[in-house]
């Protein structure tokens, strides 16, 4: 008991700054929370949800806000020892576990083409109902300040578009329900000094086809989304600020400069309001043409400037 009292205190003393702060942050910029919200926490066994679990349980505690709390952990075919060792650590940290079964790994164990895309949807969905049954209306999840910035890379290395993982999202399949994420602006070496700093081992890898590192820190192998954290870690060794330069990318995206985008609403190419553009900027400059003395002094300094 006092073992996850001691957990509990450094969050919110050993790691305000790393871990708590930003945790808040996150959550108030981007309103994740509202007064009277029931939150199942969505539990997965590795070190982001469970720290999650802790940082929604530290909120509720002693946040201005009232809302309520489930924390939901799905068994899609675990072996025994993943999920004794996730039952474990729910218990050493005093986190409430509802576990509930699913068959998702043998739906998918005969899948060639995506299985992990397949898998991840299913998991969704799975995590949605559950929490509609409880009567939750939002799913948060452990997605961290890292994952935000490997998805952006990602999509532009390999998606060949402008993309990002955005902080909550409303649920397309299951109306009323919002997914949310507020570990957005926590990065992932901080998660890591927390559990080194209180001796916590986590599951790495809950899936079965990569079940050999479900206790060893292998990063998830030879992955794409690996292979963006090694790139950013080199990049970042050129300049340290290269990972928040681009998170901010994505919160500061001109517009004006883009080639084309897209939404729920349609596509859009530069091509289709440039000539508009151009007469809206002539018909302007027409009711507003510079003073004489202006001009006067423009041709002037390019006088003095081919004298030179």
């Amino acid at each position: 008991m006092d073992r996850y009292k001691d957990i509990e205190r450094s969050i919110i003393k050993r790691f305000r700054k790393e871990i708590w702060v930003p945790f808040i942050k996150g959550i108030k910029n981007y309103e994740m929370i509202k007064e009277g919200d029931k939150i199942a926490v969505c539990i997965s066994g590795g070190k982001d949800s469970m720290l999650l679990a802790k940082c929604m349980q530290e909120l509720q505690r002693h946040g201005q806000m009232n809302f309520e709390l489930e924390f939901l952990c799905m068994n899609p075919g675990y072996n025994e020892e993943n999920k004794q060792m996730i039952i474990n650590n729910a218990r050493t940290l005093n986190i409430p576990l509802k576990m509930f079964e699913t068959q998702i790994f043998d739906i998918v164990a005969d899948i060639e083409q995506s299985p992990c895309y397949l898998c991840a949807r299913m998991r969704r969905g799975y995590l949605y109902k559950e929490a509609q049954k409880l009567g939750c209306n939002k799913i948060a999840l452990g997605h961290h300040f890292d994952d935000v910035i490997e998805t952006i890379m990602m999509g532009m290395l390999y998606g060949g578009q402008m993309q990002t993982m955005m902080p909550k999202l409303h649920s397309t399949n299951h109306p009323g329900m919002e997914l949310i994420r507020p570990m957005y602006m926590i990065k992932e070496e901080n998660v890591k000094a927390w559990c080194r700093y209180n001796d916590l081992t986590f599951i790495q890898c809950a899936c079965r086809f990569t079940e050999h590192c479900s206790i060893t820190d292998n990063q998830g192998g030879n992955s794409k989304r690996q292979e963006m954290k090694q790139l950013i870690k080199r990049l970042r060794t050129v300049n340290p600020n290269i990972d928040m330069n681009i998170f901010r990318s994505a919160h500061d995206v001109n517009l004006d400069t883009i080639i084309g985008h897209h939404n729920s609403m349609g596509t859009t190419n530069f091509l289709e309001e440039y000539e508009l553009k151009g007469q809206r900027m002539r018909e302007e400059a027409a009711k507003n043409p510079k003073p004489v003395e202006e001009v006067r002094e423009t041709k002037l300094e390019i006088i003095d400037l081919g004298r030179d």
